[in-house]
Formats: structure tokens, C-alpha cells, sequence
């Protein structure tokens, strides 16, 4: 398996390596962008998930509109251990009904036995769409949360969004992944990711608008928070889909980390 680069420390690679070689190899915490359009899917290009993967066991951050589908170009559904969702909205959860559906009729096939677990903020709509399929369990979170999933150590911030959200640190070997999902900046979100190996951030907007209404980041504040938390990669996601997206780069590379670029659909970041 060849690396394109190698960036800060991080190996960046492409799309198009067999995912049962990415399981077999992945003795490093791996992060493969899954979707990162904010709002609504395009054309092959689903909304917020990424499959987060350390020695066999496999983590799902986010279940977006279009993940699905696009997920089993990388894993076997079946394989896929448990799921994080960061919030309510559409573009960040709207495929988890589908996919509890599949793990009960796989479960029943006798293709996997291992309970899923969902993780989120509390919600008793959600809690029971999840459990009302057999083998499933929701399991809730807070900012005050520290969750030991598989490898993974979890610890959350509560954003400034519309409905209760959450950013997401995710710690294993001495490794950090740190996504910051939909919110307004604030200087607590610096502290949040300090140092992180790898932070996607969302980029709503470009330099210039105002996020505050909607509970969105510009470009400007996504370079703020890039520099300022010494991060070693920074992907820009939850993209807007208008304008020209290398101005979101450009304007936060401005901020002083030149570690910046787009997520892109099966990017596969190895920590």
C-alpha cells in the first residue's frame, strides 16, 4: 500500500485501495472520509461520516445522507462495530435507519452476531428507532462523557448549533483525531483540539459571512482554529456547494497552518 504523502507526520492516502488490505494493514488509527457535503449529498458525494479504524475494529462517526452506499465501497457493512452520531440533523444521520435494518436482517442471516451500539445525544425519538430493531442499543452522551469504545478513547464539547451537537475527540496509541462538527467558532474549541494529529473541522462558509444564525464556521474561523491549536492535518468539511472551494483553503491557510486542504469522499488519513 503506497502512501501519495506524507504531511506533518500524517500518511495521506488514496481511494482506491482494496478495503480488506486497509483492514489488514491498519495497525495505525486510520480516518477515511466517507461524505463531507454539508446540507444535501451530491452526485457520489454523501454528507458527514467517516469510518475511523485501529487493529480490526472499525468505528462509524456519523451516518449522513448518501454514507451508506458509499461506506461498502471501503468495508462490509456487517463489519463495522458501532456508531457515533454528533447530532440530529438530516445530513449527519438521516441513513442510520437504513443501516440498523440491514444489521437485523444480516443478524438473522446469520452474517454478523455482535450487538450495534449507537451512540448520541440523548433523545427518546432516537433511542427508540434504534431499539425497536432487535440486536441494537442506544447508549447516550454529554460533554461531561468519556466513552471507551474498542481502542478508542471518546470525549465530547458541546457546540453552538441549533440542536444539541457535539464535537468529537477520539484518542488511541498516543494519537488524536479531533472533528468538530456543526457549530458557530469559539475560543474553546482551540483548547478542544490542541495538538491534534488530525482535525477536520467544518467550513460552512466562506470568509466574510456570518454563521452565527445558522450555527455554522467560515473559512476564516476554521484557520483560527487550524493555527491556533497547532494542529499537525486539517481537513475543511461540511462543504457549501456554491462558489469555489479553494478559497476556503486559501483563506484559511491565511491564518498561519499550511497543513489545510478539502476533505474529499474516501480519503483515507493514517495517523
Amino acid at each position: 500500500m503506497k502512501a501519495l504523502y506524507k504531511e506533518a507526520g500524517v500518511l495521506i492516502y488514496d481511494n482506491i485501495v482494496e478495503s480488506w488490505l486497509i483492514r489488514k494493514e491498519a495497525k495505525r488509527m486510520q480516518c477515511r472520509v466517507i461524505g463531507m457535503w454539508g446540507g444535501f449529498p451530491k452526485k457520489n458525494g454523501p454528507c458527514s461520516g467517516y469510518l475511523i479504524q485501529h487493529e480490526g475494529f472499525s468505528l462509524l462517526v456519523d451516518c449522513g445522507s448518501g454514507v451508506l452506499s458509499e461506506l461498502q465501497n471501503y468495508i462490509d457493512l456487517n463489519d463495522i462495530n458501532h456508531v457515533i452520531l454528533t447530532h440530529y440533523h438530516y445530513d449527519h444521520f438521516s441513513d442510520i435507519g437504513a443501516y440498523l435494518f440491514s444489521r437485523l436482517v444480516n443478524t438473522q442471516l446469520g452474517r454478523v452476531d455482535e450487538e450495534l451500539c449507537v451512540y448520541g445525544p440523548a433523545d427518546e425519538a432516537m433511542q427508540k428507532q434504534v431499539e425497536a430493531i432487535a440486536h441494537s442499543r442506544f447508549d447516550s452522551f454529554n460533554e461531561k462523557s468519556k466513552l471507551e469504545i474498542g481502542p478508542f478513547s471518546c470525549t465530547f464539547m458541546r457546540n453552538i448549533h441549533p440542536v444539541e451537537t457535539y464535537s468529537i475527540k477520539i484518542e488511541c496509541d498516543n494519537k488524536s483525531m479531533v472533528f468538530i462538527s456543526d457549530t458557530c467558532f469559539t475560543p474553546e474549541l482551540i483548547s478542544f483540539a490542541a495538538n491534534a494529529d488530525l482535525l477536520i473541522t467544518e467550513c460552512s462558509l466562506y470568509e466574510g459571512m456570518n454563521g452565527e444564525g445558522s450555527g455554522h464556521m467560515t473559512s476564516e474561523h476554521a484557520g483560527i482554529l487550524a493555527a491556533q491549536s497547532k494542529a499537525k492535518k486539517v481537513l475543511l468539511t461540511h462543504l457549501p456547494h456554491y462558489g469555489d472551494l479553494n478559497d476556503l483553503v486559501v483563506s484559511a491557510k491565511k491564518q498561519g497552518n499550511p497543513n489545510i486542504e478539502l476533505a474529499k469522499t474516501g480519503m483515507l488519513v493514517e495517523l
